[in-house]
């Protein structure tokens, strides 16, 4: 009976915080990464049959039923949709500008080919004959 009182007070692990708030592994690594899901501590454990421990973060259940009862996990997701679509808007607007300065840089070419009928440099002959300027 004492044990079930405390189980209330143990941490979750992120398999269960996933399945608590429907949420993707990726989502719940951003949200920590960036501090909207708060970690209770990490655990370390080794796996039977491996040799290597694993370390994974874990969750305070109080904060986890926090984020359920204001559902916070779809403000989350409004506010994830609207950078992306403003990182999307920017990078097209970059590869927009990079387009528009390769065709600068294409017409840029066409006026070098003027230049060889713009009045030559005394000496440039020299090099020519040998073969120096291709």
């Amino acid at each position: 009976s004492k044990a079930m009182r405390d189980i209330a007070d143990l941490p979750v692990i992120p398999r269960e915080v996933e399945d608590i708030l429907t949420i993707s592994s990726g989502e719940r690594h951003r949200w920590l990464k960036d501090g909207r899901l708060q970690s209770a501590g990490t655990r370390t454990v080794k796996l039977r049959g491996r040799a290597r421990k694993i370390t994974f973060h874990v969750f305070d259940p109080r904060h986890i039923e926090d984020v359920l009862d204001r559902d916070l996990v779809t403000v989350w997701r409004d506010v994830d949709a609207a950078t992306a679509a403003e990182n999307r808007r920017r990078a097209a607007a970059r590869a927009a500008l990079k387009r528009s300065q390769k065709k600068r840089g294409g017409a840029a070419s066409n006026t070098d080919e003027s230049r060889d009928d713009a009045p030559r440099l005394r000496g440039w002959e020299d090099f020519e004959i040998d073969g120096l300027l291709r």
